[in-house]
This record gives C-alpha cells, structure tokens and sequence, in this order.
C-alpha cells in the first residue's frame, strides 16, 4: 500500500506545528515577586511502552486473570488509574503521557480486532487499544516494530482512529525518503509566567522493522537509524523553539542487536541516542521488555545528562519523568529531570476503561473458547527450555507438514524436510481431552509466518551451535539447577531453537560452539554437504536472533498465514491429537557422554 501522504501531511502539520497545548495555569514552585531568573516551574511526563494489545488484567490464553511469579498486573485499565492518580496530585494541566510502541499486537483482543473482526473492514470497529487510549488521554506514541504485523492497512486505520499522533522519525517512504509519519509533536505547557513550555517528542522506532516484516513493508518503508535521524530532528526541534525534548524510543539501551549484520544499524540504541546527540533532555525507552526506573548516559558533545527509562511491558509499569525548570535569560531552561516507576499492581482497575471495552472483551473470551479438537494426553511446556518435548514436537510436526504439501511435485519435494520451533512460554499447555483455540494459539504468541529455506548438513550444525549457546556452561558431575542452567548471556528462550527431523546431544560441559555432538540424520552422522528443506518462521528466517547462514539460504517457499492459524487449521483438520504419532526425543543434553536428564 502506498503511503498516504494526505494522512501524514495532515497530521504532520497538527502535530508539528504546536498542537496538543495544555490550558491553565501550573502552581508555581516559588512564589511571585521573586526576580525573573528564579521563576520556577515543575511537570510530569507519565510514559508506558509495548503494551501489547493488553487492556484488561487478563491473560486469554489461560482465560483467567493474569498473574505471574512477581504477581504483576498488566493492561491499560490499571495504567489509567495510575494516570489519573498523577493527574490528580500534579494537576492534569502540569502532565503529558506518550508511549514507546508495540501497542496493537500481542493478545487474543489485539488479534481479533486485526484479523477476525478487522477494523480495516467496511464499517468496521475501532481497536480497543485506540479507545483505550483515547479514553485515557495519550498525547502521543511512537510506532513499535509490531506495528507493522498485520501490515499497513491496519496500521493506517488504527493511526486514523487515534486522537494523538504515532510518530516515526526514522519511518521514511522508500521513495520519496520522507518521513512516512510524523516525526515529532509539539505540546505546549502554560505556567504562570506568561511564557508557555514547549515540550518536543520526537518518535523513533526500530530499524529491524525492515527485516522482521519485510513482506509488509519492502519497496515501501525504510528505516534508518535511530542516532541518525535524531541528529537530524533534535536541532530542528531546539529552533522551533523546544525548551524540552523528549524522546520516544522503540529501541532498548544496550547497545546491541539481534539481526547481526543484516542492517548497518542498530537495534537497542537508546543510550547510544542519549550518549551522541547533544539537546535530548529524557529519552522513554521500548522494545527490551525490562525494566529501568532510571538510568543516566552523559552526552559526549555536551556533558549534559539526559535521563532514561523503561517501564515493564504489557502495562505493568507506568514511567514518570519529573522535570524542573528553571527561568533564565528570556527562556526555560532544565534544571533537573528524575524519573521513577510506579507498579500498576497497586491499584484497582478503572472501571470507566473496563466498562467501555467490557463488550470487545467478552467477545474474544467467547472465540478463544471455541473447541477445535480433542488430544489423547496432556502436554506443557514446563521443561521444554532443557528436553525435548511432545509440544514443540507438535509444532514442528505442524511446519513440516505444511512444508512438504507446499513443495509436493516441484523440484525441491525429495529433500527432506526439517523444522525448527523455540519454547516462546513455559506455560502453554494442551490438555488431554477437549481442545480450545486458545490452547493451540498459547504455542505460539507471536504472528509469525512459516517459509522453507535450503541449508547443508555443514550450515545446520553451525546453526545448532550457535542455538546451543543459550545453556549455561555447566561441568560434569556439577549439580543442575534449571532455574539457572538456560538464557546464558540474557538469550530469550524465543532465541533458543529445537530442530526436528535430526538427532544430536549437546554437551553443556563444553564452550559455546563446541557442544553439538553426534549429529546424525536417519541415523547416520550427517553428510555437511547434503541439502536439506528447513521449515522456519520469518522472524528467524529474517535475520532475528542472527542465526548463521539461514538469512542468506535460498528460499524456496514462504506463507502469509500466521503459523499460530496453521496450529489451530491443523488441530481441525485431525481432529484428535495424539502425541504418540509425532512426538519422539531428537536431542538431549549430556555432559560428557551422559545424559543431564
């Protein structure tokens, strides 16, 4: 879909241009009558990020009220509160509330309004994450990499339903290498001085987007990075006469990526924002999924701090930048920035948010329900992380099937074919007997789709040993303590790939890239030269997670149906699943020849 420029320039201009100006006077934090250099003045930027399509303190795919070890609270129904009770201490006309994107994928309600009951339809209904917000008073968010999962359409539609600007400064058409959305918005603070505070926020979000969904966006959207286009805008902002500038980034503050060198940019590149481009005041950080009450990077140009922070996805945190200002030489000037979390588990949710949505809601609690099969045993994810079980099998056997129907009678349908899955929950679980579509969709939380790419025996193993990183290096006759044995280094489970279709130990005693022993295929060590089909997700086929060789294999096959759908048309089709007609051991983990488990 081309970009719509009518949508952008019209939206550019409001928020661009001085919108979003707050009425009223702020109290003053030092009485009248003073000299001009001490006048004084104090506000509150409220911030949340990746969201997820969490409204309510739900969890459906469980169908139950969310908890979690820590016991968080999730949703923007909590958030609100938490706004509010800021809203009331600090006087509503003394705060702004943005976002940091990934805000309309992630639950069963975010699915549903995208793909079941689409809002792009003819008369169609308005996403429950745009009427939470609205509802709430968002003044602006920044576009999240998830955005762009369902594709363009939807994300217009929604950026239309929003009363507050989505803003990607490094979100360009390809073409034209115009920003494709607005880049910045400019709110404005009265005090009680006569001269307004402007508050800049300048959007960012993430350049892996050009990889993780490529299908969506190729030959229409680029994405360059984040300290790049921030040179670019910060500048502008301080001309236009910004006092403060905040940034909105989708991106974490690491330093790293996890695509390699598939872009020349970096993914979590917050703090490297804040350490080189001089003129940012607090940068509100996304994408990591952790949480930073406050973290201080001193710019390199200026020695001037600039304060971060990440507030916990899914609506569990709620960031507040609290900024002090100060009058000098005909303008403010900031004189301190603090930041804090608030936990969103200590309050109730607003009801005026529950009773808005309450109908959307039971709606997805009534499809997720729907039975689609029966299965003749139960089967978790618990200790997926460190053996090889029956429902990551399942998956796999799901994408090797779909694979095989896809190349029957072209020139690839006599290779074999393989398939990789990860544990993306170590709570999923399909139990014995009847069969929801939430059971089937908790496998697989994200909406990735499915492709086939050639690899060699000598790419799968390095694949493997790169997979095999994720394990603790624990020696033999140590004791194992799972709670510590897996995400060595910080890998996500979602990092860590099972491959069917092969047999192999890995030896955690050994160093990372040494621990892929006995490889074999149909039980004879595997030849590096032959070929072989793997069944991989897009994301990981992409370049996410920079998994060896697979990016660069040739394609032979690619699928625009989520792979979660496959699951759910696949248990339909059967009818009955029964683990005893795919589910084996393909790999254990051993420490010098014998088995941990």
């Amino acid at each position: 879909m081309p970009v719509n420029r009518r949508t952008f320039l019209g939206r550019s201009a409001a928020a661009g241009a001085g919108a979003a100006i707050a009425g009223g006077l702020a109290a003053p934090a030092v009485a009248h009558g003073r000299p001009e250099r001490h006048k004084r003045y104090s506000f509150t930027v409220m911030g949340t990020t990746d969201l997820h399509g969490n409204v309510f303190n739900w969890d459906y795919f469980t169908d139950r009220e969310f908890d979690d070890k820590a016991h968080n609270d999730v949703g923007l129904a909590k958030i609100s509160t938490l706004v509010n009770q800021v809203r009331e201490e600090k006087g509503r006309r003394n705060t702004l509330l943005i976002d940091a994107g990934d805000t309309i994928q992630g639950t069963q309600l975010s699915y549903y309004y995208a793909k079941v009951d689409p809002i792009t339809a003819h008369r169609g209904p308005v996403h429950p994450m745009a009427q939470a917000m609205n509802a709430i008073g968002y003044d602006a968010a920044a576009l999240g990499n998830h955005e762009f999962n369902y594709g363009i359409p939807v994300l217009r539609r929604f950026q239309e339903q929003c009363d507050f600007p989505l803003l990607g400064a490094n979100a360009l058409d390809a073409r034209t290498l115009r920003p494709a959305f607005p880049p910045y918005s400019m709110h404005r603070l009265r005090t009680p001085y006569g001269r307004d505070v402007r508050v800049a926020v300048l959007g960012l979000t993430n350049p892996g987007i050009a990889i993780w969904d490529k299908a969506n966006v190729g030959g229409k959207m680029v994405f360059p990075g984040l300290e790049e286009q921030a040179a670019k805008w910060v500048p502008k902002l301080r001309s236009m006469g910004a006092d403060v500038v905040i940034v909105s980034a989708h991106s974490g503050s690491s330093g790293t990526s996890s695509y390699g060198d598939q872009l020349p940019y970096i993914e979590n590149a917050a703090a490297l924002v804040a350490e080189q481009v001089p003129g940012i005041d607090a940068i509100l950080v996304g994408h990591a999924h952790t949480e930073i009450a406050e973290y201080t990077v001193t710019n390199r140009r200026t020695g001037a701090p600039v304060v971060l922070s990440e507030p916990l996805k899914w609506g569990q945190r709620l960031t507040l930048f609290d900024f002090d200002l100060v009058w000098e030489r005909g303008r403010w000037t900031v004189a301190k920035v603090g930041a804090k979390v608030l936990n969103s588990n200590t309050v109730a949710e607003d009801p005026r948010i529950t009773r808005l949505l309450g109908d959307e809601h039971e709606k997805v609690v009534a499809y997720v329900n729907q039975v689609i099969g029966t299965s003749t045993a139960a089967m978790t994810t618990a200790r997926a992380p460190w053996q090889d079980e029956p429902i990551i099998d399942l998956i796999n056997q799901v994408q090797v099937e779909t694979v095989r129907a896809a190349l029957a009678g072209g020139p690839w349908a006599a290779l074999p074919v393989l398939s990789q899955a990860s544990c993306f929950s170590r709570t999923a679980a399909i139990p014995a007997g009847e069969v929801t579509i939430r059971d089937a969709a908790g496998l697989y939380p994200f909406e990735n789709t499915l492709e086939a790419r050639l690899m060699t025996g000598a790419q799968l193993k390095d694949y493997l040993e790169y997979s095999a990183r994720y394990y603790v290096r624990t020696p033999a006759g140590a004791p194992v303590d799972t709670a510590k044995l897996t995400n060595a280094d910080g890998i996500p489970d979602y990092n860590y790939d099972a491959v069917s279709g092969l047999t192999y130990d890995i030896d955690i005693a050994q160093p990372a890239g040494s621990r892929i022993v006995d490889l074999s295929f149909e039980g004879a060590p595997i030849d590096p030269a032959a070929r072989f089909v793997l069944a991989v997700n897009n994301y990981r086929a992409a370049g996410g997670g920079a998994f060896p060789h697979v990016a660069r294999a040739e394609q032979l096959w690619s699928n625009s149906d989520e792979i979660r759908n496959t699951i759910i048309q696949w248990v339909r089709a059967k009818g009955t699943v029964d683990p005893a007609a795919f589910a084996s051991v393909g790999w254990r983990l051993t420490r010098d020849g014998d088995p941990v488990f």
